[in-house]
C-alpha cells in the first residue's frame, strides 16, 4: 500500500479507503467474514475507514466499534451525518447543528471513541445555510470531537463558497470531498474536481466500480445490487465503456475492476477510490489494483471510450478563436508556474 496526504494537512492516508456499508445489518454478511475483511484491509497497509451513521441503521457503526477495539488510533475513522435518522422526527435529519450535535454523539458512542478523525456532511440541505453549518463544524473541531470535516455530494460552488466563508472567519474549512467517480461518471470533472484542485481537497471517490458495472458481471448475466436498487441498471448507456475495461484487463492479464480503480488512482490530483466488499476474495483484487500500472495506449483507449463533453462555458472558452481573445497575441510565449491555478488556456487534465 502507498500513502498520500490528507489535503493540506499532515495526515497519512492510504492510496484505497475501506467502505463500510456492507458491514450493516442489511447485507446480513457473517460477523466472521465481516472481520477478515476488516482485518486483510489493515493487513495490506489500508488505514482510512469510511462509515455513516445511516448505514444499517446504525449497524455498521456498531459492528465498526467492535472491530476497532484495542486499536483504533491506527485508523483514519471518518463517519459521516445529515440522512434522516429517526422516522417521524423532522429534526433527525439535514445539516443543522442539532442534528450534528446528536448524530455525532450517537456516532462516538457506537464508534467506542472519543473523537473523529473526520466528520463528513453527507449531502447538501439547502434549508440549513452554509454559514451554520461551517461554524457549527468548527465548534466540534475546536471541542475535540473531530478533528477534519469533509463534504460529500454537494455543489462545486457551495463547497467554495464554505470553504472561502471559513477562511475569512477563521473556521475550520473542509478539508476533503466525497464524490461519486468512475468511469461511467465523469460529469464531475466539469467543475467539482477543478474546484478540489484549486482547493486542494483530495478526492475520495465512492462507487468506484459504478456498483459493480465496472466489473463487467451484469454484461456476463450475473446478479448485482443493481438488481434491485432504484438508481442504477445493470446494462444500457455505458456499456461500451464497461466493454472496452473488460477487452484492456483481459489483454493486461488484470480483472476489469483492478483497470477501473488503476484509472481513478492515475487522475490528476489525490483521489482516492472507496471500496467496499463482501467476501475476503473481491477485496483482495481491489486490493491488487494499486499494482496496475496503465500504459499510454490503455488510458488513451478509456479516455476515448468514457470522455464527456466539457459543457458551457468551458468548451466556449477553449475555441481556438477565443484563446487569443481572451490571453493576447503572445499567450504561447506566457508560462504559468504557480501550482495554486489551474493552467490556462491549454489546460486539460480532467480529459473532458
Amino acid at each position: 500500500m502507498r500513502y498520500t496526504l490528507l489535503g493540506k494537512t499532515g495526515v497519512r492516508i492510504s492510496r484505497l479507503a475501506l467502505g463500510t456499508m456492507t458491514f450493516g445489518d442489511g447485507w446480513k454478511l457473517p460477523p466472521a467474514t465481516v472481520a477478515r475483511i476488516f482485518d486483510r484491509y489493515a493487513e495490506a497497509g489500508g488505514n482510512v475507514i469510511d462509515t455513516a451513521n445511516e448505514y444499517g441503521d446504525g449497524s455498521a457503526e456498531t459492528t465498526l466499534g467492535k472491530l476497532l477495539a484495542g486499536r483504533r488510533d491506527a485508523f483514519v475513522l471518518t463517519t459521516k451525518y445529515t440522512m434522516r435518522t429517526h422516522p417521524g422526527d423532522p429534526n433527525s435529519a439535514g445539516n443543522h447543528r442539532k442534528n450534528l450535535v446528536r448524530s455525532l454523539e450517537d456516532s462516538l458512542r457506537r464508534l467506542g471513541t472519543d473523537h473523529l478523525d473526520m466528520l463528513w456532511v453527507h449531502a447538501r440541505d439547502t434549508y440549513t445555510p452554509v454559514p451554520e453549518v461551517m461554524r457549527a463544524l468548527d465548534d466540534q473541531v475546536r471541542a475535540g470531537k473531530i478533528l477534519y470535516a469533509g463534504v460529500s455530494d454537494w455543489p462545486a460552488w457551495e463547497i467554495a463558497q464554505a470553504n472561502t466563508l471559513a477562511e475569512q472567519r477563521d473556521w475550520s474549512p473542509f478539508t476533503g470531498l466525497q464524490i461519486r467517480y468512475n468511469l461511467l461518471e465523469r460529469t464531475v470533472e466539469r467543475d467539482l474536481l477543478p474546484m478540489a484542485h484549486a482547493f486542494d481537497l483530495p478526492v475520495f471517490a465512492w462507487g468506484p466500480l459504478a456498483d459493480g458495472r465496472l466489473t463487467g458481471k451484469y454484461l456476463r448475466g450475473e446478479p448485482g445490487r443493481l438488481d434491485f436498487v432504484p438508481w442504477g441498471q445493470g446494462t444500457g448507456a455505458g456499456d461500451d465503456i464497461v466493454e472496452e475495461t473488460v477487452r484492456i484487463a483481459e489483454a493486461g492479464g488484470h480483472s476489469p475492476a483492478q483497470v477501473a480503480l488503476a484509472w481513478l488512482l492515475d487522475r490528476p490530483g489525490t483521489v482516492v477510490p472507496i471500496i467496499g466488499a463482501t467476501t475476503e476474495k473481491q477485496l483482495a483484487d481491489n486490493l491488487a489494483a494499486t499494482s496496475v500500472t496503465l500504459g499510454k495506449e490503455e488510458r488513451a483507449r478509456l479516455e476515448k471510450a468514457s470522455r464527456v463533453e466539457p459543457g458551457f462555458p468551458h468548451d466556449f472558452l477553449r475555441f481556438p478563436a477565443m484563446t487569443e481573445q481572451i490571453y493576447g497575441d503572445h499567450w504561447q510565449q506566457v508560462e504559468d508556474r504557480r501550482t495554486t491555478v489551474r493552467r490556462a488556456p491549454a489546460d486539460d487534465q480532467y480529459g473532458c
